[in-house]
C-alpha cells in the first residue's frame, strides 16, 4: 500500500508525526488541570532526533500563542530554548530567530533566560569520541559550522536588544556568569572573548564593562604565570626538545586541557608556548590587540575619535585593574599599542600617570606603582620621541628637587625611610631608568646641548641628598647608573654606593613572617611594567615598538659593580645581562630573533573560527 509515492506498510514513520492536540489546545487544558497533553509536547521537544519540518511547525504555533506563555509555562519554555536550532536550515533559524523576537516582545519575563541561552553558545561544544564503551578524548569542537554558529548567535542578540532596549542592562551579569573558567582550554578562552568583544560592535554602550570582564580575568591569568617561571618552562622545554626528549615527560603537574594544549603545540620554540597559563594568556592578547587595531583603523586609516574614545576606556579599566595589580607581566601592554598609534596618546598616557605620582590625595602603593609605569614607558617605548622623553624629565626632576626643598634637613623626616618616601624613591628610580635607556638618544646630533641639558638636571643634588635614593633603588638600576653618569661626568655616584653597601638595608618586613637576616635589595618592592614581552603570537605586534637594551660597549663597572651585579641577578632586568642570553630560549634571544618578527593577527571581526 502506498500513499504519497510512499511505502506506508514497510517504512518507519516520519519524524513529522506529532501526538496530542495543537498549542493552544495544550496549553488551555493544561490550564484547566489536564496535563497530559502538556507534558507530552515537552517530551516531542525534548527529542534528540526532533527534525526540521516538527522544529517549524512547533514554532509556528507557539509563534500564534506566545501571549499565553506565561510564568506558569517556565519548563515548556526551557525546554523550547533547548532547541537545538544552530547549525540547522536557514528555514529553522530564522523561525527560531522570529519566535526569540516574539517572546522577548510578549513576555519580558524570559529575557534572560533568551539571553543565556544565546551567550552559552559562544564557546565550541566538547566532544566526546567513544571507542569500545570508553570515553578516548574530550575536545572542544572544531566543525566549519563554528563561524555561522556565532554569527547565528550575534543575529540573535541583536534581535532581542532591538525588541528589548534594557538588554543592555541585563547582559553583563549573564556574560560574567557565563565566562569560561581560566583554565579552560585555549581555544574555549578564545571563542568567547572574541564573542564578546564582537557584542560591542553593536551594543557600545556596555564595551567599557565587557573590556573590564575580560581584562580581569586576563590579569588573573596573568599574575598567576610569574614572568621567572614563563621564562624556566620555556627554556627547560627548548633544552628538552634539544636533548630528543618528550614534551609530556614532566614539565609540570597539568590537567586535561593543559596537556591537550601542550601536545598540540608541537615542537617547543615554535608559534605556541609551552608554559600552558602563558599560552592561554598569549592567545587572549592575540584577540585583544587585534579587536583594537581593527576599531582604530579603518582601511589602513587611524580614526582619531574611535581611538580616543577606546582610550578612554581602556584609561578607565587601567585605573581600576591594572594599576593596583602588582607585577603583572603583559595585560599592561594594551595600553603600550594603543599609545603606539599617536604619539598625543602617550603624552596623554605619561600625563596620567604623572598627575597619579605627584598627588598626595592618592594612595602611596599607587603613586609608586604609576611612577614606576612612567619609568618603564619612557625607557621602553621606541615610538616616544627624545622631546617627550626630555618634558616628562622636565616634570618629574623639578618635582624632586622639589620633594627634598620640601623636608627639614635638620628634622626627623630628612633620612632614608621607604614607609615615609616611596613616591619620591619611586620616582627617583624612574628618572634613573630612563637616562639609562635614553640617554645616547639625547647625546646623539648635538654631543654638547645633550649634555648641557643633562647637567640642568642636577641629578647630583638628588644622589647626594640625605634621603639617599641609591640606598632605595634596585642595585641593577643604581649600578648602571652610576657607570653612566660617570663616563660623561655628570654624578659620581660610588662614594654614595660603598657607603650604602657598609650599611646595607636590612629587611623590616617579611612576606613569610618573621625577621630577614638578609639584606633587601628590593625595598620598594618595585617591578618594571614593560620589561619584555614573553608571548610568542601576540608578541610579534609588541617587538617593532619595543626597546630593547643595547648596553654602551664603551661603559664599564666597577668591581664593586660587577659584584653587586653578580649578587643581584635574579632580581635584574634584561639590561644587566648585556643583552647576551642565557639559553637559546631566553626571552632576549626571541625577541631579537627574525621569528618573531611577523604580521599583525588577521582582522578582528573577520577572523575566522
Amino acid at each position: 500500500m502506498e500513499v504519497g509515492n510512499r511505502d506506508f506498510m514497510n517504512t518507519p514513520p516520519m519524524k513529522t508525526v506529532r501526538f496530542g492536540g495543537s498549542v493552544v489546545d495544550t496549553l488551555t487544558k493544561h490550564k484547566q488541570g489536564d496535563s497530559s497533553d502538556y507534558e507530552l509536547l515537552k517530551h516531542q521537544l525534548a527529542d534528540p532526533e526532533i527534525k526540521d519540518a516538527q522544529i517549524i511547525n512547533w514554532l509556528q504555533e507557539f509563534r500564534g500563542c506566545v501571549t499565553l506563555l506565561s510564568k506558569d509555562h517556565e519548563q515548556l519554555i526551557y525546554t523550547l530554548l533547548r532547541l537545538p536550532w544552530l547549525g540547522r536550515s536557514p528555514a529553522v533559524v530564522e523561525e527560531y530567530l522570529a519566535f526569540l523576537s516574539n517572546l522577548v516582545s510578549a513576555q519580558t519575563v524570559y529575557l534572560r533566560s533568551c539571553l543565556k541561552m544565546v551567550i552559552s553558545h559562544f564557546t565550541p561544544k566538547r566532544v566526546k569520541i567513544h571507542e569500545e564503551g570508553v570515553d578516548i578524548s574530550d575536545s572542544d569542537d572544531e566543525s566549519e559550522d563554528l563561524p555561522k554558529n556565532f554569527d547565528q548567535c550575534h543575529r540573535a542578540l541583536q534581535l532581542i536588544a532591538r525588541y528589548v532596549p534594557s538588554t543592555s542592562h541585563f547582559l553583563m551579569p549573564i556574560l560574567n556568569d557565563g565566562f569560561p573558567f581560566v583554565k579552560k582550554s585555549s581555544r574555549t578562552l578564545e571563542c568567547y572573548v572574541h564573542n564578546l568583544l564582537r557584542l560591542t560592535v553593536y551594543l557600545p554602550s556596555i564595551r567599557r564593562d565587557i573590556l573590564e570582564l575580560i581584562i580581569g580575568r586576563m590579569l588573573k591569568l596573568d599574575v598567576s604565570a610569574p614572568r621567572t617561571e614563563i621564562e624556566e618552562v620555556e627554556e627547560n622545554a627548548t633544552l628538552k626538545h634539544m636533548e630528543g626528549e618528550c614534551v609530556e615527560e614532566g614539565l609540570f603537574d597539568m590537567d586535561e586541557d593543559d596537556l591537550s594544549a601542550v601536545k598540540a603545540s608541537g615542537p617547543p620554540g615554535g608559534s605556541m608556548m609551552a608554559h600552558p597559563v602563558a599560552e592561554r594568556l598569549d592567545t587572549l592578547m592575540a584577540v585583544l590587540l587585534a579587536y583594537i587595531k581593527d576599531i582604530c583603523h579603518v582601511n589602513g586609516m587611524l580614526q582619531v575619535e574611535r581611538t580616543k574614545e577606546l582610550y578612554r576606556e581602556l584609561m578607565g579599566v587601567f585605573d581600576k585593574l591594572i594599576l593596583p595589580t602588582h607585577a603583572c607581566a603583559h595585560v599592561q601592554y594594551v595600553l603600550f599599542y594603543l599609545c603606539s598609534f599617536r604619539v598625543a596618546l602617550a603624552e596623554a598616557f605619561l600625563e596620567h600617570l604623572w598627575k597619579f605620582v605627584q598627588s598626595p590625595s592618592q594612595p602611596a602603593v599607587l603613586r609608586q606603582a604609576a611612577a614606576g609605569y612612567m619609568g618603564s614607558f619612557l625607557a621602553r617605548a621606541k615610538f616616544l620621541p627624545v622631546a617627550t622623553v626630555r618634558a616628562c624629565l622636565d616634570l618629574l626632576v623639578p618635582w624632586l628637587h622639589r620633594y627634598i626643598n620640601g623636608q627639614d634637613c635638620g628634622g626627623s623626616r630628612a633620612y632614608c625611610d621607604v614607609s615615609l618616601h616611596g613616591p619620591f624613591y619611586s620616582a627617583c628610580q624612574a628618572v634613573f631608568y630612563t637616562l639609562i635607556f635614553r640617554h645616547r638618544a639625547m647625546l646623539d646630533g648635538n654631543m654638547k646641548k645633550g649634555l648641557e641639558y643633562l647637567q640642568s638636571l642636577n641629578l647630583e643634588r638628588l644622589v647626594m641628598c640625605q634621603l639617599n635614593p641609591l640606598k632605595v633603588c634596585l642595585p641593577a638600576v643604581t649600578n648602571m647608573f652610576a657607570a653612566i653618569t660617570r663616563k660623561y661626568q655628570l654624578v659620581f655616584c660610588y662614594t654614595v654606593i660603598e657607603k650604602n653597601n657598609r650599611h646595607m638595608l636590612p629587611v623590616l618586613r617579611s612576606s613569610k613572617g618573621g625577621d630577614g637576616a638578609h639584606a633587601n635589595t628590593n625595598p620598594l618592592d618595585s617591578f618594571f611594567p614593560f620589561d619584555p614581552y614573553l608571548l610568542k603570537v601576540s608578541g610579534k605586534l609588541i617587538e617593532p615598538l619595543y626597546q630593547v637594551w643595547e648596553e654602551p660597549a664603551e661603559t664599564q663597572l666597577d668591581e664593586t659593580g660587577r659584584r653587586r651585579r653578580q649578587s643581584s641577578m635574579e632580581d635584574e632586568d634584561d639590561f644587566l645581562h648585556c643583552g647576551t642570553p642565557k639559553t637559546p630560549g631566553s626571552y632576549e634571544s626571541h625577541l631579537r630573533s627574525p621569528a618573531s618578527v611577523g604580521s599583525p593577527p588577521i582582522a578582528f571581526l573577520q577572523r575566522p573560527f
